[in-house]
Order: structure tokens, then sequence, then C-alpha cells
């Protein structure tokens, strides 16, 4: 098996991709659900309720730049995809915190987004601050992607 090390270095980044994926669609679902609540009460309020809808999605996109950037890293995306097994290793382990963390943190946020557009629905002066609850969870999600970046760049530069 002389791609082992490309094919983990894959399977990292398609799981970075597709579990933050996955994450984000189920929030942006549930919120969207609740979101559609309170605008069939009072369609003044779509703007509000949207903002709190969209944010469990951004995990999804931190998910995609990780992968994107191991794909650029391994060679998939131009060059050639020639990795050795510790290295290939060395990348599905720097992907798994945006995987992992991405998950989680976009079904939580979307949690705290449905609660905040609760608060809307019935105190629309407040949506400066409901827009705060679920953008603390964001602040997870920011560091996993960090620890990814940070790691899947660190990682060309090995001799392994």
């Amino acid at each position: 098996m002389d791609n082992l090390g490309s094919l983990f270095a894959l399977l990292g980044a398609v799981l970075s991709a597709l579990l933050a994926g996955i994450g984000s669609a189920i929030g942006v679902g549930m919120a969207g659900e609740a979101a559609a609540g309170v605008v069939t009460d009072d369609p003044s309020k779509f703007g509000k309720v949207l903002i709190l809808q969209l944010l469990p999605g951004t995990q999804g996109i931190y998910g995609l730049l990780v992968a994107f950037l191991t794909l650029t890293q391994i060679g998939v995306l131009g060059g050639t995809a020639d990795v050795s097994l510790a290295k290939g290793l060395l990348y599905f382990i720097a992907c798994m915190p945006i995987a992992i963390v991405g998950l989680w943190s976009a079904l939580r946020q979307a949690r705290a987004s449905i609660a905040s557009i609760a608060l809307v629905a019935k105190r629309p002066d407040q949506a400066g601050k409901a827009i705060i609850f679920p953008a603390m969870v964001e602040t997870y999600a920011i560091l996993a992607l960090l620890i990814s970046i940070l790691a899947v760049t660190g990682i060309g530069g090995l001799n392994i």
C-alpha cells in the first residue's frame, strides 16, 4: 500500500468537511424551523430571525476550508499526492478538531439560536442581545478551526 498516507490524509479532509457540514445542515434546519414559526406569526421579524438561523452554518464553512487546505497540502488539488504514512496520519489528526468540534458546536449553536429566536419572537427589540448567545458557541468552532489550520499547514514542513 504505497498510498496509505495519502488515504489517511484524504480521509481527514473528507471528515472535516463531512462532519462539520452535517452539523451545520442539521443546525440550520433546526433553527429554520423555529424561525419559520416566528415569521408565520409576524413576517416583519424575518431579517432578525434569519441571522440567527444562519449562525450554525459557519461550522460547515470552516470544515470545508480545512478540507481544501489539506487537499492542497497533500497535492490532491495540483501536484502529486504522495504522502508518507506518518504524514498522512498527522494530517488526519490535524483535521479532527474542526471535524468533531464543528459537528458538535453547530448542533449546540442551533439550540442557542432557537432560544434566541424565541427571545426575538417575544422581544424584537432585544435582537442584538439575542445574537450574542449563539455567537458565544461560535468561539469554540473558531478555536478548533485555528488549531486545524495551524496543524495542517505545519505538517508540510516536517521531514517524516
